[in-house]
This record gives C-alpha cells, sequence and structure tokens, in this order.
C-alpha cells in the first residue's frame, strides 16, 4: 500500500462500519485483523458462541490471530448461560459506539448470520422470559414433537423456520418455543433502531476446500485438547445438557465424554455437522442478498496482503 493511498484513506474518514464474513473455516478472523492493524481498527467479534468463557478450542476462538488487535464480545458470559439475541444486541452496539468515541476503525466479523443482519438493520428485540410451566409440559416430548409444534408456532407468528439450530437438540427446541408462544400472546412490534451502514465483505471459499478445511481443522484441535475442554466444563459443574444445548464441537464431544457416541461415532458425526452447518451458513449470507444486502465477495486463496488491499479500495469508493 502507498502511502499517498493510505492517506487519502485517512483523511476520507474509514469510519463506517466494516462487516467481514463467511462460513466456517473461511479465514475471516485472520483477513479482518490483518485489516485492523492497516486501519487502527478494533473487531467486534458476531459469533454466537464465542462469547462464553473457557469455551475455546471448541469455538475456534484463535485468540493468537488478533495479536494486538483490541476485540470485543468474545469471553464475555459464563458457560451453562443462555446468551441470546437482544444480549448481543445491547452488547454490539455499546461496543460500537465505544470504537467509535476512540476516532478507531469498527470491524464486525463473525459467521453467525442472524446477528450480523440484526444489527445492520437496527432491530431492538425485547428479552423473553423464562416459562417454567410450558418448559414442564414440554420437557417429556420428542425432539420430532418439538419441532412440529415450533413449525406451527412459526407458522402463526408469521415466521420462518431459518434457524436450523433451533432444532438441534430438545433444549434448544424447548427455548425456540418459548420465545415463539411469547411472541404470540405478547405481539410487540420490533422497536426499529437507526440501522448501521456497512461495507460488507464476503470470504468465498471454494466447497471443496472449505470441507478440506474444516476436516483437518476439526483433527487439529481434537489433537490440540478439545476433548479435555469438554471434560474440564463438565468436571466444573456444568450440565451435559447446558453443553449440548450449544450444539455442534459441544453437542457431539460431550455425547462422547458421557458415553453416548463412540469416538468415530462423534467424528462422523460431527465433522457431517460442522459441513452442513458452514452450508447453512452460506444459505443465510445469500439470503442477506436476496434481502438487499450487497456483499462484495474477496477470494479466500488470495494472498492477505491482496485481500486487504482490496478492501481499503473497496472503502475509499464506498464513503
Amino acid at each position: 500500500m502507498t502511502v499517498v493511498f493510505f492517506f487519502l484513506l485517512l483523511q476520507t474518514s474509514m469510519k463506517q462500519l466494516i462487516t467481514i464474513l463467511g462460513p466456517t473455516a473461511s479465514g475471516k478472523t485472520p483477513l479482518a485483523a490483518a485489516l485492523a492493524r492497516e486501519t487502527d481498527g478494533e473487531i467486534i467479534s458476531a459469533d454466537s458462541r464465542q462469547v462464553y468463557r473457557r469455551m475455546d478450542i471448541g469455538t475456534g476462538k484463535d485468540l493468537s490471530d488478533y495479536g494486538e488487535v483490541p476485540y470485543h464480545l468474545i469471553d464475555i458470559c459464563e458457560p451453562g448461560t443462555k446468551y441470546n439475541l437482544f444480549q448481543y444486541q445491547q452488547d454490539f452496539y455499546d461496543a460500537y459506539q465505544q470504537i467509535l468515541e476512540r476516532d478507531r476503525q469498527p470491524i464486525l466479523c463473525g459467521g453467525t448470520g442472524l446477528y450480523i443482519e440484526a444489527v445492520l438493520k437496527g432491530y431492538h428485540l425485547s428479552p423473553v422470559p423464562q416459562n417454567p410451566e410450558l418448559r414442564a409440559r414440554l420437557e417429556d416430548k420428542s425432539l420430532e414433537e418439538l419441532t412440529v409444534m415450533l413449525e406451527e408456532l412459526k407458522r402463526k407468528n408469521g415466521s420462518v423456520m431459518h434457524n436450523v439450530t433451533d432444532v438441534d437438540s430438545c433444549q434448544r427446541a424447548i427455548r425456540a418455543i418459548e420465545i415463539e408462544s411469547y411472541n404470540l400472546e405478547h405481539p410487540m412490534p420490533l422497536r426499529e433502531l437507526p440501522a448501521i451502514q456497512s461495507l460488507i465483505i464476503g470470504v468465498n471459499i471454494d466447497r471443496e476446500l472449505r470441507r478440506e478445511k474444516i476436516t483437518r481443522r476439526l483433527k487439529a484441535r481434537l489433537d490440540e485438547g478439545m476433548i479435555d475442554e469438554i471434560r474440564s466444563l463438565l468436571d466444573s459443574g456444568i450440565p451435559a445438557e447446558d453443553l449440548i444445548y450449544y450444539g455442534l464441537e459441544y453437542k457431539y464431544l460431550t455425547e462422547y465424554v458421557i458415553g453416548h457416541l463412540t469416538y468415530d461415532e462423534m467424528f462422523r458425526q460431527l465433522e457431517i455437522a460442522i459441513h452442513q452447518f458452514a452450508k447453512r451458513q452460506m444459505t443465510w449470507f445469500r439470503g442477506m442478498e436476496r434481502r438487499g444486502f450487497t456483499i462484495h465477495w474477496i477470494d479466500a486463496t488470495l494472498p492477505m496482503e491482496e485481500k486487504v488491499q482490496a478492501i481499503m479500495q473497496l472503502a475509499v469508493r464506498c464513503i
């Protein structure tokens, strides 16, 4: 990057939010960190599981990627709690305003499409309290029965079954039913906050390369002690069902640790689940484009410097 170009970038105030999204294993975090280093930026995570402390390997925090770059909304609550979209919106806006007050460049980075879309659109949802009576009535239902109930509630509310992880386990399905039941009984329009203008960058990775990276990364994380991480969380008193609630690595490894799956069954089922998850992420991002978002896709295999320069050039053109 030339000194003249970088000076122009600073003069034009590259302070609009930059969003970097993509499926798992696409290299979002290293790219966001490299961009932050070039722009005096700070990163706001958009990952629904990296908010939990001590859930490091399974959520793929890879904190070493950040280096000296400040990051937000990682390690902000305890395992076993149920962080939600309402809380994320509040925490995002707090972090975003603080970054702007420091005259730093805000960069939103992650793969949880619902979180990203919610803050960019500016929707402000009300929290849904737990309903012990409803939970007691549902606790003996099968996942299939809960799924049917959830589909019917979503139909009545005019929402859609876009979040497949809602029916990843009975516990998640019950929480989703709880939310939909509350919304049905307490209809309240969304309180709309100002939408946030953002340059949105998508990291585009070839499907086969993505599958190869997912499998290689899964093996590496198992070697790095992901099973020991699960055991440590269980030993600290977190119930198995709470870890299973978080899905993917925490679901299948917990099932293995408590003896419900063999190692080979765990690995095979988890690998498939992560591939399916990445596919759902891409489906969500393509849906965002249909809903009016412009996503500038960048080839994941380009050298890092080229990707960063491409983003900065787009930023200048979009100001």
